[in-house]
């Protein structure tokens, strides 16, 4: 009898302590050292995401344009392949991943917000493709969106056997836009998330534009959820949107998320400063079960700043398309774009691999 009540206090203990490190969960930043900054003097470069590959090196996929064409990521951006001996850099350009092809095909154009997947043998590169006229509206530090190109923007994977590829396109998104003028997701779908689900099957989150307002834009902007038994679909749409914030419209963007210790977790761009005082920043959000999130007990993740191993605390401009590297479903590194202005106003970008820090 005493040994069975040693052995039920000892669940409970076990159960309490699992409770507490749950509920204690949060995402803290280190000092990110130099050789981690990936920067180019002609180049703009954004959002990047990576992997390990099978020869040891440290994959980065990234979008990126022509610096002397201005913020042209809606009409000119490509996803790139970078190269490094460790998830921290220095990583180097290796080729051009998603190039652009025939502009009849959805992502002819342009490709963009890539985010990279190793599931079973092979790489699921996912990102955002969109085609149109290849305009650019505006001028070189003030750009404008060219909408055919904004409102085209459609989601779809590339496959290949290695992180060097080849990589095997489609020529259908494989989350388009719903037929259904109501939809939530009328208008665009863009910004892929995807995790495996502990149960089996996968689990995406996207953002959507549908079009309920009248105009070009379109609105409202949301994020919705989708499921799947393939990482390459089809997926089942759930109409119910996430990352919502009363008297907010477009709270939030960027997710990106992932299942760690029985749940799952998402960081994302808080637009406004709708669920913390830090105002525009990188903010936490959990779940139990992919569909219902909420915020999480430890929300802040970052304000618009970057702490280098040198002391310095750089103020930057925007810090945004988190993607965070895992090993054995850990965070390592929270990779994200950045930039800062110039006197004159314009706007220089990079890519920034920042430790996470180990409890």
């Amino acid at each position: 009898m005493k040994k069975l009540s040693l052995f039920v206090l000892g669940i409970l203990m076990f159960s309490c302590t699992e409770k507490k490190e749950t509920q204690d969960y949060k995402i803290e930043l280190g000092t990110a050292a130099m050789k981690s900054k990936f920067v180019n003097d002609s180049i703009s470069i954004w959002g990047g995401s990576i992997t390990k590959g099978n020869d040891g090196l440290y994959h980065m996929f990234y979008s990126r344009w022509e610096k002397n064409l201005g913020w042209a990521w809606v009409t000119h951006s490509e996803i790139a392949h970078a190269v490094a001996e460790s998830p921290f850099g220095p990583f180097k350009f290796k080729d051009v991943a998603l190039e652009i092809r025939d502009k009849n095909l959805w992502d002819g154009l342009c490709t963009h917000n890539p985010t990279i997947h190793k599931f079973g043998n092979k790489y699921y590169l996912y990102y955002m493709g969109n085609t149109g006229d290849g305009k650019i509206y505006g001028v070189p530090g003030k750009i404008d969106l060219n909408p055919i190109h904004r409102n085209n923007q459609r989601i779809g994977v590339a496959i290949a056997d290695s992180p060097n590829g080849p990589w095997k396109r489609f020529d259908k998104p494989i989350i388009d836009v719903s037929e259904d003028p109501n939809a939530i997701d009328a208008l665009l779908t863009s910004n892929p998330s995807v995790t495996k689900r502990p149960d089996g099957g996968y689990l995406l989150v996207y953002k959507a534009v549908g079009k309920k307002r009248k105009g070009i834009w379109g609105g409202p902007v949301v994020h919705c959820v989708a499921t799947s038994d393939s990482p390459t679909g089809p997926f089942v749409k759930h109409d119910k949107p996430i990352f919502l914030a009363e008297g907010h419209d477009f709270p939030a963007e960027d997710p990106f998320i992932w299942y760690e210790d029985g749940k799952y977790r998402a960081i994302v761009k808080d637009m406004h400063g709708a669920f913390t005082d830090a105002g525009r920043a990188l903010v936490l959000f959990d779940s139990e079960d992919g569909f219902d999130w909420k915020l999480a007990k430890n929300p802040l993740v970052s304000k618009l700043e970057i702490k280098w191993e040198d002391g310095t605390l750089q103020k930057v401009a925007h810090l945004e398309r988190p993607q965070v590297y895992l090993e054995n479903n850990k965070p390592i590194a929270l990779v994200c774009a950045s930039d800062i202005k110039d006197d004159n106003g314009v706007l220089h970008s990079f890519n920034v691999q920042i430790p996470i820090k180990k409890e």
